[in-house]
């Protein structure tokens, strides 16, 4: 409990940690890959045990407004996004790929963990994480039908199919387990809760940068720049939503974390093996603002809530 204690305080820290390690021996970064579903898994389990079922269920009146907000999130940015790539000519790169894809995906597993690390409220963002997954058949068709690249969308649909088991199942475990045992809600539990949760993300932070390590080491010239643009798309989604919600209080921060922190990894089965191979390095690029986001955004949203 003490060294759970101690992960908890520094949450943070300890993921920025894995981030490095990742990057730097990325050996160890391909060892851990298979492991990157199984810890997802985990990490949503621990999001959903620490909230509790009653704070997890919206209200009636709520409702409208995380429809609203999964809509704006995932449907309206990905089409705008194509309609000013394929004016630029840039619709076809993989760059291009990469920002379309980060718009149209879904959030995150983590993006909850990444929320009680940056000291925000999970709840919001469980429940955008629940909603969108399951909205995501039908938000993410505008985007596959308009992106010439998916030879099969129905394998991105079977992907989107696989996310919503993994959440029921995980986030379900874990509600009815909490009911159960009422002591899983003290502060001691959450704070055990909180230090795996740190953990956790730095264990899956480890396992998604392979691609990103090689690249620094061998200079890739096309890196720097990638990573310019993700982390623009990634803060600059956060910065906006964060903006125009922030009258509406500690719902913001949590909303702002889930717009900038997308699963666009969801599409890859879906996608051509060349074109797989070339989207890895802007897949291992996002982690880098991703997972910087409760050490960097954090302070915002605490400094102007």
């Amino acid at each position: 409990m003490t060294a759970l204690a101690f992960l908890a305080r520094h949450g943070r820290v300890v993921v920025l940690v894995g981030l490095a390690i990742g990057i730097a021996v990325p050996a160890l970064a391909r060892a851990m890959a298979p492991a990157i579903v199984p810890l997802i898994v985990g990490l949503l389990f621990l999001a959903a045990l620490r909230i509790g079922p009653g704070a997890a269920r919206p209200k009636a009146s709520e409702v409208p407004g995380y429809l609203a907000l999964v809509v704006g999130l995932q449907a309206v940015p990905p089409v705008l996004a194509v309609g000013v790539l394929a004016a630029l000519g840039w619709l076809e790169t993989v760059t291009g790929l990469g920002v379309v894809l980060v718009l149209a995906a879904s959030p995150i597993v983590g993006s909850p963990g990444l929320a009680v690390l940056a000291r925000a409220d999970p709840v919001p963002a469980l429940r955008a994480l629940v909603l969108g997954t399951a909205l995501l058949p039908l938000t993410a068709l505008p985007v596959l039908w308009l992106m010439p690249v998916f030879d099969d969308p129905s394998a991105a649909l079977a992907g989107v199919g696989r996310l919503m088991v993994i959440v029921v199942v995980a986030g379900g475990g874990a509600l009815w387990l909490r009911a159960r045992v009422p002591a899983l809600g003290s502060t001691r539990a959450i704070t055990a809760i909180d230090g795996l949760t740190a953990l956790g993300l730095a264990a899956v932070v480890i396992a998604l940068t392979s691609a990103l390590g090689p690249a620094l080491v061998s200079g890739e010239p096309a890196l720097w720049g990638m990573l310019a643009l993700v982390f623009a798309l990634n803060f600059g989604s956060q910065i906006a939503v964060w903006a125009a919600l922030r009258r509406r209080g500690a719902i913001a921060p949590s909303v702002a974390i889930v717009a900038g922190n997308r699963n666009l990894a969801l599409f890859l089965g879906a996608l051509p093996p060349e074109t797989v191979e070339a989207l890895l390095l802007f897949v291992g690029a996002y982690q880098v603002p991703m997972f910087l986001t409760p050490l960097v955004m954090g302070r915002l949203y605490r400094a102007r809530g």
